[in-house]
């Protein structure tokens, strides 16, 4: 089950583990800086998150080893596992925020949240892995993925964490695109979803609807509501081309900045280092994406293809969304950026899925 013989040792996906490195490094160095203080330099913030990198590399290396075909046998015990986890944050969970979304665990705190991403994907991978390839999906396909989401999406938007259920609507979604989703069922899902809109606005907590009407005037309520992406963009726009350089940020040493070392690191970076740095960034995030796409489409299975491209989807659409929100782009919905961000269970559960993507790369010299 875990043996790797020299065929597998020989093909181990460094372009991908590469650019994964970088952007570890790149989301340690701006945790530093983003908790930085010159009586205590190393925060118990980065401290924590070099240990979770460490944890998260070697769930990275067990991902990577064993054959993903495998997942094809588990995927329901998997994602069972995972909304198992989301029924514990409920009833025995920790509260923090105003919200209720971990489980702690002595020194540590669990985010399941984070794990369930991974899971949505291999059991909408193990369940549409048969039709994947063909003509298009029926309706009566649908319905069980569907239903695979529906459980963990309501879980997750009652801890409340609105933005987490957007985040796994959106990977079920391109893993469905990637099976064989028509768009004519996209357009019926649409007209089916659009005059529930009003409703799903009456369920959602104050605080998230004037995220949302701040997003339309910012200057509306620049010391409330609006305030976050107010500073986020003063922060993005003051580092200019160059960027102030390494710890001389002005808006994240004098603490305007808010959640600087989680939802708001992006803007950390770019007061940093600028115009290119920002661009060097997001150079290496698209290469990270483009680097799975192409191991996506030259999987040597149905499953292979559909684990790659729905856990390369979670970092793409992670990072779209971070980026657009910090820039004023789109609402603030609590969505960190993937690798920069601190956070152990979700660096941890990327790194996992890296791992995984490492695995179809590997193996699909060996088929």
């Amino acid at each position: 089950m875990f043996r790797i013989d020299r065929r597998l040792a020989a093909n181990i996906e460094w372009p991908l583990l590469l650019l994964t490195v970088l952007l570890v490094g790149c989301g340690l160095m701006t945790i530093l800086s983003a908790t930085y203080n010159e009586a205590q330099p190393f925060s118990s913030h980065f401290i924590k998150q070099a240990i979770w990198a460490g944890a998260g590399f070697a769930g990275l290396l067990i991902a990577m080893i064993f054959d993903y075909r495998l997942l094809h046998r588990y995927g329901y015990v998997v994602y069972v596992a995972a909304v198992f986890l989301l029924v514990v944050v409920h009833v025995a969970g920790t509260d923090g925020g105003g919200a209720r979304r971990w489980i702690g665990l002595g020194p540590v705190s669990l985010q399941p949240s984070e794990f369930m991403k991974i899971a949505m994907v291999i059991v909408l991978a193990t369940n549409l892995h048969r039709w994947a390839g063909g003509a298009y999906l029926s309706l009566r396909k649908l319905l069980a993925p569907i239903a695979l989401f529906v459980v963990p999406g309501f879980l997750i938007l009652r801890q409340p964490d609105l933005g987490t259920t957007i985040l796994l609507g959106l990977v079920a979604f391109s893993v469905l695109l990637v099976a064989g989703l028509r768009l004519r069922i996209v357009l019926l899902a649409a007209l089916v979803v659009g005059p529930a809109l009003p409703v799903a606005w009456q369920q959602l907590k104050p605080y998230q609807q004037a995220r949302i009407t701040s997003f339309l005037n910012p200057q509306a309520d620049p010391l409330g509501a609006g305030y976050h992406v107010l500073q986020s963009k003063i922060a993005i726009g003051s580092g200019m081309v160059h960027g102030k350089g390494y710890l001389q940020g002005t808006q994240n040493s004098l603490h305007f900045l808010p959640e600087q070392h989680t939802d708001f690191v992006f803007s950390v970076f770019a007061e940093e280092w600028g115009f290119v740095g920002a661009l060097v960034l997001l150079g290496l995030y698209a290469a990270l994406i483009l680097r799975g796409l192409v191991i996506a489409s030259k999987a040597k299975d149905n499953l292979g293809a559909l684990l790659a491209a729905g856990l390369i989807a979670t970092v793409f659409w992670q990072v779209f969304i971070n980026i657009a929100m910090t820039s004023g782009s789109m609402p603030v919905v609590g969505i960190t950026l993937p690798f920069l961000s601190y956070g152990g269970s979700s660096l941890m559960a990327l790194l996992t899925s890296i791992g995984l993507v490492m695995n179809v790369s590997m193996r699909r010299h060996v088929y």
